[in-house]
């Protein structure tokens, strides 16, 4: 019987499953939506269905504690044991969704990244992995004898710090909604919601309520006027954030842009708001022009790093 391994990338939106056999020849993929399910393992039967893999690296949206993992934004917890006893897997793993990013990084082709400002790579400097998506994930990369660990992070987690006058009123109508403000609340796809809603109801920009980030992005290419600002503004806080990371990380090695949100929105983030928001930082403007910085076009990057991670847990 050929040898299965099980990689998912389980996000706060949606699930992605997928079956490979040794060699890493795909078997099976399948996505599901993450909240019409009551736990993952019930997910995970589904897809099984009579299969055994003897081994599964799942790359999950929280921070892992040992061999659990309680979900950010799914009233989902997991536990890699009961996973491997349910299922007849021998090893069972659990990794933080940006290490999973960070995994895939080394796999990636040129084709797969777009390029938004060359730098100067230094051969096994620090790496940098941010990604807006349901949330704000964030990874570092440190080279490591043969080639670089992942170090995961709850980066996306840290406390908003508004840079003007219009920030500084969408602090206080967030510290309104949640209390604490973190970047995660702005930077992501509920963000960009939340961001529409403020320019609004401050009479800023017309417009209908939107449900979510997708009919945002369809009105600002429609034309409308507050959709685009709310865009705008997201793409300068986007900038803000990974600034302020790059100067934490020094990550000369590259930034790396995954999340399912800037592989969307390249021409925006091209234009200018994004770019000046991540050099504006006074004095070190100039040390973040000479970091590479990437957009990874690669849709599933976090379940390419926990495929080739399941392959050697095998």
């Amino acid at each position: 019987m050929t040898a299965a391994y099980l990689a998912a990338d389980v996000g706060g939106t949606k699930t992605l499953l997928q079956l490979t056999d040794a060699a890493g020849a795909m078997l099976r993929q399948q996505a599901y939506p993450s909240a019409q399910y009551a736990s993952l393992g019930d997910l995970l039967a589904l897809f099984l269905a009579d299969t055994r893999p003897q081994a599964a690296c799942l790359a999950v949206a929280g921070p892992v504690a040992g061999r659990r993992v309680k979900f950010t934004n799914l009233p989902w917890e997991v536990d890699a044991d009961e996973l491997e006893q349910r299922f007849g897997i021998d090893r069972v793993e659990l990794v933080n969704d940006f290490k999973a990013v960070g995994l895939g990084i080394a796999a990636l082709r040129p084709t797969n990244l777009f390029t938004l400002q060359t730098g100067m790579e230094q051969p096994r400097a620090m790496r940098l992995a941010v990604g807006a998506g349901t949330g704000l994930g964030v990874a570092l990369l440190s080279w490591q004898g043969d080639g670089y660990a992942v170090h995961p992070s709850e980066g996306g987690h840290i406390d908003f710090a508004p840079a003007d006058a219009l920030q500084t009123e969408l602090l206080h109508y967030m510290q309104a909604r949640h209390g604490h403000v973190s970047w995660e609340r702005l930077v992501s796809g509920p963000g960009i919601v939340a961001i529409h809603d403020f320019l609004r109801e401050s009479g800023r920009a017309p417009g209908a309520a939107a449900d979510d980030a997708a009919e945002i992005a369809h009105r600002a290419e429609a034309g409308e006027a507050g959709a685009n600002q709310a865009l705008e503004l997201f793409a300068a806080l986007y900038g803000a954030y990974v600034g302020n990371a790059a100067l934490l990380a020094l990550p000369h090695g590259g930034i790396y842009l995954a999340g399912g949100i800037a592989a969307k929105m390249i021409p925006r983030l091209q234009e200018g708001s994004f770019l000046r928001a991540f050099l504006d930082k006074g004095r070190y403007a100039g040390l973040l022009g000479t970091m590479p910085l990437h957009i990874v076009t690669l849709p599933n990057i976090g379940l390419l790093g926990a495929m080739n991670h399941a392959r050697k847990l095998g």
